[in-house]
């Protein structure tokens, strides 16, 4: 997508329409689609079934023979967005003037407005940051908390998350109080009345997963976010693995604050992120950085003076997220769980292996780990990457060790067999 592209004022159909008709050139400019670039998506979209999700994961530069399913960690980012970050790369490096660089602040914008239509807010509400760990350290370094008050946190968000509020809370002489993790997962009700019991005057904020990174447990973040809206507590909900793997409304869930990273499920560039700050708390966060080079509206104004930012990364994410509207946000939930169905199904008929993931898909997203019975995970997850070609983690949290997979819109139901069959085979031959 031509950097003028991103002016004042484009929407997420403009996005769109301009990945569609600029995304053929965009890929045969890359050296990895010199020879053959990747077929144009159907025009009947997902209704097309298998073929188009055959044209989707030829837009990734992956070789065909390595399935990769680690999406809860890092994604590969498809060719319009590769190709994206490389020529505005190339544009600031052959060009580094003030004149050539002032359109990169419209192009920041651009990317702002992209993320606000995505998430169904307002660009004012917006701060593009580098991850979410980043965008979750914005928080709990912005807020006023001191002794006497206390905050909410579960026990499975992830690490970044929980010790940077455990080392403020003993810097500034506020309380921790930890929702303890239940595997598996015991439903919505359960969390839901476990939250909203620990609102207690004293708390401040309550900082949770929106799924979590190690089982794939999806919460109930609407209900959690009312629950503690009605009690004056302020929400942080973690969206890294629900942004980009979810069709995430962010009106209807109704956050103060949501953080998300590009380099997870929207396939986008890395080292790119979004912190949302809703209207109603903007008065209440303080800057962590106060430095050249803000944001032009809204909270972006005092949140995002960063200093010297790589605008070819946020061009690159807007890029990815047009990737994500093209194919249809639904479309990438309804596949994501399809896959993830799939995978569950096969792991319940492994003699010997353990769901750590909860069965009911209502509950999970497509992030699902598994106790490989008497299996060595560290040495499985390494022959399954260097004898076969398929690259997953060992994963799963305290108490739940095992071998976490979490396939993605480039993956197929085929390599869900094949990593099937594999195990089926270790399983009763051993490694």
């Amino acid at each position: 997508m031509p950097s003028e592209s991103f002016a004042p004022g484009v929407s997420r159909r403009d996005f769109a329409r301009l990945f569609i008709a600029g995304g053929s050139a965009a890929l045969a400019a890359h050296p990895a689609w010199a020879q053959t670039a990747p077929p144009s998506l159907p025009a009947a979209g997902p209704s097309a079934g298998e073929p188009f999700w055959r044209a989707v994961r030829a837009q990734f530069v992956m070789p065909s023979e390595l399935a990769v399913m680690n999406a809860a960690n890092l994604c590969p980012a498809p060719a319009p967005v590769i190709d994206t970050l490389r020529r505005e790369t190339d544009r600031v490096d052959r060009d580094p003037s003030a004149q050539n660089r002032a359109g990169l602040s419209q192009a920041k914008e651009a990317t702002r407005r992209a993320l606000a239509a995505f998430l169904r807010v307002t660009p004012e509400e917006v701060v593009i940051t580098r991850n979410t760990s980043e965008s979750n350290n914005l928080v709990s370094n912005g807020l006023e908390l001191k002794a006497g008050d206390e905050v909410v946190i579960f026990s499975d968000n992830h690490p970044s998350n929980n010790q940077a509020w455990l080392e403020k809370g003993k810097r500034f002489g506020f309380t921790v109080s930890v929702i303890e993790q239940k595997n598996p997962h015991p439903g919505a009700d359960f969390y839901v009345d476990a939250f909203t019991r620990a609102f207690s005057p004293r708390v401040k904020l309550v900082a949770f997963t929106h799924v979590t990174s190690t089982v794939g447990d999806l919460f109930p973040a609407k209900e959690i976010c009312a629950a503690a809206r009605s009690r004056g507590v302020l929400t942080l909900v973690d969206g890294a693995q629900s942004f980009g793997q979810m069709d995430v409304d962010l009106r209807d869930m109704d956050p103060d604050l949501y953080s998300g990273s590009a380099h997870k499920w929207p396939c986008g560039a890395r080292e790119c992120g979004v912190l949302f700050i809703n209207t109603r708390v903007h008065d209440r966060i303080w800057p962590a950085s106060y430095s050249a080079y803000p944001g032009a509206v809204g909270i972006s104004r005092r949140m995002e003076a960063f200093g010297q930012r790589d605008e070819a990364t946020m061009i690159a994410f807007a890029e990815a997220l047009a990737f994500q509207e093209r194919i249809g946000r639904k479309a990438i939930q309804d596949r994501s769980a399809r896959l993830a169905d799939q995978l569950v199904e096969g792991l319940q008929k492994i003699s010997g292996f353990r769901l750590f993931t909860s069965p009911d898909a209502k509950r999970r997203a497509a992030v699902v780990t598994f106790e490989p019975g008497t299996l060595d995970r560290t040495k499985l997850v390494a022959a399954l990457y260097e004898q076969h070609r398929v690259g997953v983690v060992t994963g799963g949290g305290a108490g739940r060790a095992g071998v976490r997979v979490s396939p993605h819109i480039y993956n197929t139901p085929d390599e869900i067999d094949r990593l099937l069959n594999t195990l089926t085979r270790y399983a009763h031959s051993g490694l």
